[in-house]
């Protein structure tokens, strides 16, 4: 039976980390704690110069809370109860789901669980600007060919950057076509690469040009220059690397967009050299699953 993806993603967070989980604060589940930060691509989210009080009431936790920010996002995975009256005396944190297009929050947005009844961690500042990294979107239910989708527009929200309209994008692996549906429904011009049709409802929407090969074999030349290249194929990551560093080195390409699949264990050099690429961030999606996101804008 295949390893559940929040269990696959735990382990290679560790595996970055560097650290066993802490046992003394009652073995949370998830949750990993170094005595310095770490660049960990598979954490959903990372909390930064951590506090650790004790409190003798839910008054005086939600006080300790109040008087450092507003905003907070509660992690309960124990003392749920009582970490949710506390959670009730702070000031209400929007949570409902992203239109997208949309920026995500810039408010600064804090984290804080219960290590024990008595005893409070705390981080005013994190790597998410979502509640425990979790993202919500209203959903197009009848639109896109499949739920592909969803990390594509969460890829672009936390890039804070998508395709505006005449903007021409290639998409690599495009079958059935749940990428294209999204970026032209931005209104770009969509060059979708793949030997396998797009569902013909994709096809048909203005600005889109299918062609019937092979991305690997596909010459930069042959397309052009582009403002965005975004690829979803299903490939080992050392091949999608040398054909990410093809492109990059044709001068074609302005920004990057790339889903790193893994295949059983892994690939954790591979992930490393793409986030060495200048200006590069690789980081695990809410929607991804055994599987990584490449940025370069």
């Amino acid at each position: 039976m295949p390893e559940p993806r929040d269990t696959i993603a735990e382990r290679d967070a560790s595996r970055e980390v560097g650290r066993e989980r802490r046992r003394d604060a009652g073995d949370l589940p998830d949750l990993l704690i170094g005595e310095t930060a770490v660049a960990s691509a598979w954490a959903a989210n990372i909390w930064h110069d951590c506090i650790e009080l004790p409190v003798t009431s839910i008054g005086a936790a939600a006080k300790a809370l109040r008087d450092v920010q507003r905003n907070w996002a509660m992690y309960a995975p124990l003392h749920h109860r009582r970490a949710a009256l506390i959670q009730e005396r702070l000031p209400h944190v929007s949570a409902k789901p992203i239109v997208f297009p949309a920026a995500a929050p810039t408010a600064p947005l804090g984290s804080w669980t219960l290590l024990a009844p008595d005893r409070l961690l705390m981080a005013a500042q994190c790597s998410s600007p979502f509640p425990n990294g979790e993202v919500a979107f209203v959903e197009d239910k009848s639109g896109p060919p499949n739920r592909a989708y969803l990390k594509l527009w969460e890829a672009l929200v936390r890039l804070g950057r998508w395709p505006q309209p005449g903007e021409r994008c290639l998409d690599l692996g495009a079958s059935p076509g749940g990428w294209t549906w999204v970026l032209a429904n931005l209104g770009a011009k969509v060059v979708a690469i793949d030997k396998a049709p797009l569902e013909p409802r994709i096809a048909a929407m203005p600005g889109v040009e299918w062609r019937g090969e092979s991305a690997f074999a596909l010459e930069p030349e042959s397309v052009g220059p582009v403002d965005w290249l975004f690829s979803d194929i299903i490939c080992y990551p050392t091949r999608l690397l040398r054909l990410v560093e093809r492109w990059r080195a044709s001068g074609l390409v302005k920004n990057f967009v790339c889903t790193i699949k893994f295949q059983g264990e892994t690939e954790h050099d591979a992930a490393a050299a793409f986030a060495a690429l200048p200006g590069a961030r690789v980081l695990h999606l809410h929607h991804n699953k055994h599987e990584l996101t490449f940025l370069l804008a």
